[in-house]
């Protein structure tokens, strides 16, 4: 039984007793595995918008007799993180998408916000949040002249607190870093993980690409880039360490991809590889579902497949279950073991979105760049 049902059942659906309820609860209202998404308002129809894989994404909502309240309860596991949106339909037939009215936890990405909800168990990091104790490193945006393109490549450069010229350090390459920055708090991140000593002080090159569903797809020029303009330019321009062992690289969904292509294109050249919710879509028969634009990544991730050779030594692989790339991740991950890197794969409660992939840095980062505190030496 659920607060909802016994306010319901109670008798009392008076327009008062609508707001006195609304007024004493937070929502959704989340009571135990269960999780009730509540709209009030004039409708004809609402609907609950989600991206769990699993269930059907449409979902409507059932109004309380007599009132303008609606409602859906879904059975979720515990440790999830769900973002969503309402359909509403206000009687001119046509549905519009909004963000729930009743709840305050938005998650952002580059399309817009949505509405998020946590189950029990799920705690958003307090290592994602800003910390007085952490002193800060600091961005510098950079021009790298790249061959491979043919001009200037704008980057973020981030260097840890405390950066000296004359210690060396290790160098990551972060694919759509300004999305990184922007939605996945990357900056925050590092500086806690650096200030907690359980990632060790790093340098990162943070790229964002103007065409990247072209150019994180296999595109050469893209690889190129990486490993003839980018590396050289950083261990030119910073107090980088050159040995392939204290290289990485770090993407998510098609700039998991890109790292993926990069680092087997040139084997040796990274040493390190984290890999968010890669799109590592491919084919054994027939065709497949992702459009023209996944022709490229199809044709990649089938030739990647047939020989993955060694693209680095340690890979750490992340997906959620709510996505529809947990499939391909799971299907890739005995073909990382085969090659004979250090792997390790895991799976969250969530979906195909930034603040997913900003829970996993902490694990990811501090398995790859191990900080003091883990006593890890190698």
């Amino acid at each position: 039984m659920t607060a909802l049902r016994d306010w319901i059942e109670g008798g009392d659906l008076s327009s008062a007793s609508v707001e006195a309820f609304l007024a004493a609860h937070a929502f959704p209202l989340v009571e135990g595995r269960q999780v009730t998404f509540v709209f009030h308002g004039r409708a004809r129809h609402v609907f609950l918008q989600h991206w769990i894989q699993a269930l059907p994404q449409q979902q409507s909502l059932v109004r309380v007799p007599r009132t303008d309240l609606w409602y859906l309860t879904l059975d979720l596991p515990r440790n999830s993180r769900i973002e969503y949106k309402l359909g509403v339909d206000a009687g001119g037939g046509h549905a519009q998408l909004i963000r729930d009215p009743l709840n305050d936890q938005l998650a952002h990405d580059p399309f817009g916000a949505n509405s998020v909800v946590h189950t029990e168990g799920y705690a958003v990091p307090d290592w994602t949040q800003p910390d007085e104790h952490a002193r800060p490193g600091t961005l510098e945006l950079r021009a790298v002249p790249s061959r491979a393109f043919g001009g200037d490549r704008e980057i973020e450069v981030y260097l840890p607190a405390r950066y000296r010229p004359r210690r060396r350090y290790p160098l990551l390459v972060v694919h759509d870093g300004d999305d990184f920055l922007r939605f996945a708090d990357l900056k925050t991140v590092l500086d806690n993980l650096i200030h907690r000593l359980e990632i060790a002080p790093l340098v990162c090159a943070l790229t964002t690409s103007p065409d990247r569903l072209v150019e994180y797809a296999n595109d050469e020029r893209h690889a190129s880039f990486v490993v003839d303009d980018l590396v050289p330019y950083m261990e030119t321009g910073f107090s980088i360490r050159s040995q392939p062992a204290s290289r990485g690289l770090l993407g998510a969904s098609f700039g998991a991809v890109a790292s993926l292509s990069t680092a087997w294109h040139n084997p040796g050249v990274f040493h390190r590889m984290c890999l968010l919710s890669g799109s590592f879509l491919f084919t054994d028969i027939g065709e497949h579902e992702g459009g023209p634009t996944f022709d490229p990544v199809v044709e990649f991730v089938n030739a990647f497949r047939k020989a993955p050779g060694l693209p680095a030594r340690q890979l750490f692989q992340s997906c959620g279950v709510y996505e529809p790339m947990i499939t391909a991740n799971r299907s890739m991950l005995p073909v990382f073991q085969s090659t004979g890197m250090r792997v390790r794969f895991v799976e969250a409660r969530d979906g195909h979105n930034w603040q997913n992939w900003r829970d996993r840095l902490r694990e990811g980062l501090s398995w790859l760049f191990p900080g003091p505190l883990w006593m890890v030496y190698e």
